[in-house]
C-alpha cells in the first residue's frame, strides 16, 4: 500500500508543478522604442506586462544606435511597440539583426500626420540663407536638419488626441498577443482614455486663458507642430537646427533676428538638446527663458515629466507661467 502511495502522490507533485506557470501566467514581453511609449504600454498592459524601453528618459531617439544588448532585448519580445512615420530610423535594421520573431504594433496608425513644410511657413525671418536649409536639397543636408524623417512629422504623440489613438493600437496590439488578456487591457486603455481626454480639456482650458499676443514661443527642436495646432500656439522652432548638430553662428543669428522681429516673448529648451545655445540666444534677442519642455523623451522617475501625462502637465506649467507674466 505504501509503495503504491509514491507514485501516486509524486504524480500529483508533477501534475501541480505543471500547473503553477499557469497560476503564475508568465508576462507579455514588451519593448518600446522610446520612454513615452514604454508609459503608455505600462499603463495598458499592467501587472500582464513586462515593459522594455530601448531609449530611455532624456535620451534622443534621433541619434539613437542599437547595441548587441538592444538587439538580444528585441529577439526575446513579444511585441514591438515603435512609433512609426519615419521617427525609428534604425527599427528596421534593428528588427533584421536581432532576428525578431514578435509583433510589430506601430502606435500612430490612424492619426492624420502633419506634413513638416506646414511649419515652414511660420518660420518668418528665417528666410535669409533659406537655400542652405532647404529640404529639396541633397538627402544628407534633409536628413540632419530633420532626422531623415522625409516630409513627414512623426511627433504625433504631442496632440492628446493623438495619444488616445497610440493607446487603442496598443490595446489591440497586446490583445492580439495575449487573447486572455483582453478584459485587462481594455479597462485599462479606457481607464487610461479617459485620464489623457481630461487633460486634454485641461490643456486646452489653460493655453485658451493666455492673451494672443503671447502665445508664441520659439523652441530648439522641430517636434511641437502638432502640439501648436492642437492648442492654439504658433511654436517656431529655427529651421536647419537638430538634435543631432550645434547650431552654426549663422543659425544662432537667425533665431535672433526672428525673435525680434516677430516679438517673440519666449524661448523653451528641450531636454534632449544642448542648453548652451538657448541661453546665448535669450541674452541676446532679450527674450525670456521659459525653462525645459519634455519633447521627445521623458524625464527620469524623479524628474518634472516622469509619465506621459506628466509630461503634459509640466510642459503646460512652463508654458503658462513663462508666457502670461
Amino acid at each position: 500500500m505504501r509503495h503504491r502511495f509514491i507514485p501516486i502522490l509524486t504524480a500529483g507533485f508533477l501534475a501541480f508543478g505543471l500547473s503553477s506557470p499557469a497560476l503564475a501566467a508568465e508576462k507579455v514581453n514588451a519593448v518600446a522604442s522610446f520612454s513615452i511609449l514604454a508609459d503608455m504600454v505600462k499603463n495598458v498592459g499592467g501587472d500582464r506586462v513586462e515593459v522594455t524601453e530601448l531609449v530611455g528618459p532624456d535620451g534622443d531617439a534621433h541619434t539613437f544606435d542599437p547595441t548587441p544588448a538592444d538587439a538580444k532585448k528585441l529577439a526575446q519580445a513579444d511585441v514591438f511597440v515603435v512609433n512609426g512615420l519615419g521617427f525609428e530610423g534604425w527599427m528596421e535594421r534593428l528588427e533584421t539583426s536581432s532576428g525578431f520573431k514578435g509583433a510589430t504594433v506601430v502606435a500612430s496608425k490612424g492619426v492624420t500626420p502633419r506634413k513638416m513644410e506646414e511649419e515652414h511657413d511660420h518660420h518668418a525671418g528665417a528666410e535669409d540663407d533659406h537655400d542652405e536649409h532647404d529640404h529639396g536639397g541633397d538627402g544628407e543636408e534633409h536628413a540632419e536638419g530633420h532626422h531623415d524623417h522625409g516630409d513627414t512629422d512623426p511627433h504625433a504623440w504631442q496632440n492628446l488626441a493623438n495619444g488616445e489613438v497610440y493607446v487603442a493600437n496598443i490595446r489591440d496590439g497586446l490583445i492580439a498577443a495575449d487573447p486572455d488578456g483582453k478584459a485587462v487591457y481594455e479597462a485599462n486603455a479606457a481607464k487610461y482614455i479617459t485620464a489623457l481626454k481630461a487633460e486634454d480639456e485641461a490643456v486646452k482650458a489653460a493655453l485658451a486663458a493666455l492673451p494672443e499676443t503671447r502665445r508664441r514661443i520659439i523652441t530648439s527642436h522641430d517636434a511641437f507642430g502638432y502640439f501648436a495646432a492642437a492648442y492654439g500656439l504658433e511654436i517656431l522652432a529655427p529651421e536647419g537646427v537638430s538634435t543631432e548638430s550645434e547650431p552654426s553662428a549663422k543659425d544662432v543669428a537667425k533665431i535672433i533676428r526672428q525673435i525680434r522681429k516677430d516679438k517673440i516673448p519666449a524661448v523653451f529648451m528641450e531636454n534632449i538638446t544642448n542648453p548652451q545655445m538657448l541661453e546665448q540666444i535669450a541674452k541676446e534677442s532679450g527674450a525670456k527663458i521659459g525653462g525645459t519642455l519634455y519633447s521627445d523623451a521623458l524625464s527620469a522617475k524623479d524628474g518634472p515629466a516622469p509619465t506621459y501625462l506628466d509630461m503634459f502637465k509640466h510642459n503646460v506649467g512652463a508654458l503658462t507661467a513663462t508666457l502670461s507674466s
